[in-house]
């Protein structure tokens, strides 16, 4: 029961007593906020689509995202600083209260991105000026016919003869578009040709030549789309011209879609809650519903899932907080905390869904909501596809050519993360280098299920190594997937265990999610055998990598006690 009470989050024993005093204040006076209000208020607000005014009152008057998103070199008062490990805390706090309030945070974000890796020393002080107001932000990058497809952008800017600019153009799907005291958007100089001509610039969406459109989604969430008519551009709203303008897209990205694993793991543990407390209460046939095992594996599979997550982001924080020049490796993990980490949030939410049923329905529970926008983050910055060809990139460094590194502590120093806004050229991915993965499974080697995974891993080195797919094969974008799927769980389970040694994690728990990790990967080795495409060495490879995982029933009953305790243990006050 301890266990499980710990490792989940749960507003009523929630005391981040590991960060400093002022940071521990704001993260519990955001939960008390939410619990004041009450499910039945949260809920309707869902509901009835009402914008966020109260919550960003009382994030203004808290200083709460100023405190959080200012760096500490534009700080204009103490205790302010990017610090990714209190920035995922709030991530999953707000996640775990519904997305919407998440989403105005992160998009928030996101616009200040371009503005904090800017020279612009005016801009700089006009956006930490507009924090210290409680604004919140906007990112201009999308367009509707041409989606992030950033070369092709057509918002233009025409010079206007005095050193600055007209733009015009529309953007769509930007949130906070609708209130932003600053947008960081993206265009193209219509006098100079090729990636010299990008511009990033910061427009106000209160000038009349901001042009709101429209709400593009039904939600809470005010997700724009915008147009700007001859809006003037002068040197002050200048953020990044020519390939730095590129590159502030594509680092802003990396700094923004890490945000997603968390929010992930909030919703998800709300949802367990409310799951654990319904199945262990509803009698079915003269039994509680816990009593049938397949209910039992199922919310077990659940758990084990979400811990991993939970596992793999901590993790995953501690290599952005010391990532430099000469350390590169957060831009493995970084998409593989937004792709791997939120697709299993999803099968977290369909695994309690299969238990809870029509439950998963009801209007007045928090599960319904859960169950919409679990849906959402593996496609918000990037489809899982994308991210699944992004990681691939890596994937021969990774697994075949490690080299030494200092060992990377857990971060929970009160440090500025500075390198996020100096990441430099966006390019080069193939050229990063990695610890050796191995030592973090060798020190788990008497698990029999980290035991059985590794012996997958050390498959999927020998495939890279005598079956990877050819120069004709690495146009198909389908095989490649499912390969890198494959990729996705070695890095995954070496993260958890990474964390699990840092934290001390209880081996049978340990155990229990690598069972479900062996399975994982035994289903994606099928799926590739099953591709069109693949080689007779491929399919003999795949069906050789298949395992099964070592079943042990008296571990299996001790983690559903951990699952079980969760009955009860947490409920939104009405």
């Amino acid at each position: 029961m301890a266990e499980s009470a710990s490792l989940l989050f749960n507003p009523h024993t929630y005391d981040p007593a590991h960060f400093d005093p002022e940071t521990r204040r704001l993260l519990r006076a955001t939960v008390d906020w939410f619990e004041a209000r009450g499910k039945r208020r949260l809920i309707k607000d869902y509901r009835s689509r009402a914008w966020l005014g109260d919550f960003l009152d009382f994030a203004a008057r808290e200083d709460l995202f100023a405190t959080f998103l200012t760096p500490a070199s534009a700080a204009n008062k103490d205790g302010r600083r990017w610090d990714t490990a209190r920035i995922a805390a709030l991530n999953e706090i707000f996640g775990f209260y519904g997305l919407d309030y998440w989403y105005a945070w992160q998009v928030t974000i996101l616009g200040l991105g371009p503005v904090w890796q800017s020279d612009n020393a005016e801009a700089r002080t006009r956006a930490a000026d507009l924090l210290s107001r409680g604004e919140v932000f906007a990112f201009g990058l999308s367009e509707k016919a041409h989606g992030a497809d950033i070369y092709s952008t057509d918002m233009l800017l025409t010079p206007d003869g005095e050193g600055g600019f007209r733009a015009s153009g529309s953007k769509y799907y930007i949130g906070n578009g609708n209130a932003a005291g600053l947008v960081s958007v993206f265009g193209r100089r219509t006098d100079v040709e090729g990636p010299d001509g990008y511009v990033f610039f910061a427009a106000d969406s209160r000038h009349e030549a901001y042009r709101l459109v429209k709400n593009v989604v039904d939600s809470s969430k005010y997700v724009s789309e915008f147009r700007l008519a001859d809006y003037p551009v002068g040197p002050a709203d200048i953020l990044h011209t020519g390939r730095a303008a590129f590159d502030a897209a594509l680092n802003t990205v990396n700094v923004g879609k890490f945000n997603l694993c968390t929010a992930s793991i909030g919703i998800c543990e709300h949802a367990m809650y409310e799951a654990v407390t319904h199945a262990s209460n509803r009698i079915l046939y003269g039994r509680p519903v816990t009593a049938f095992p397949h209910v039992r594996r199922e919310l077990t599979d659940a758990y084990v899932r979400l811990v991993g997550m939970k596992l793999f982001s901590d993790r995953a924080v501690d290599y952005f907080r010391s990532a430099g020049p000469d350390d590169r490796r957060y831009l493995l993990f970084n998409p593989m905390t937004k792709m791997k980490v939120t697709t299993e949030g999803e099968k977290v939410i369909d695994l309690m869904w299969d238990v809870i049923a029509a439950k998963g329905f009801e209007k007045d529970n928090y599960f319904a909501q859960a169950a919409v926008e679990i849906r959402g983050l593996p496609k918000l910055e990037g489809t899982v596809h994308v991210n699944l060809a992004l990681i691939l990139k890596f994937m021969r460094n990774h697994l075949l050519n490690p080299v030494d590194r200092p060992a990377v502590p857990t971060r929970l120093d009160a440090a500025d993360d500075t390198f996020l806004f100096q990441q430099g050229p966006a390019r080069g991915l193939g050229s990063v280098r990695f610890h050796d993965w191995r030592p973090a499974f060798d020190a788990y080697a008497e698990v029999p299920n980290v035991a059985r995974f590794r012996e997958q891993a050390n498959a999927l080195c020998t495939f890279v190594e005598t079956a990877a797919p050819d120069e004709e094969q690495s146009r198909d974008l389908d095989l490649l997937l499912a390969v890198g799927q494959l990729f996705a769980l070695v890095v995954h389970g070496q993260l958890i265990l990474e964390q699990a040694r840092l934290t001390g994690l209880d081996e049978a728990l340990l155990d229990e999610l690598f069972a479900v990790l062996v399975r994982d990967f035994s289903a994606h080795a099928v799926e590739l055998h099953g591709k069109d495409s693949a080689t007779e060495a491929q399919q003999n490879w795949a069906l050789a990598a298949v395992r099964r995982p070592v079943v042990d029933a008296a571990r299996s009953a001790r983690i559903w006690e951990q699952v079980e305790a969760l009955s009860g243990a947490y409920e939104m006050g009405q």
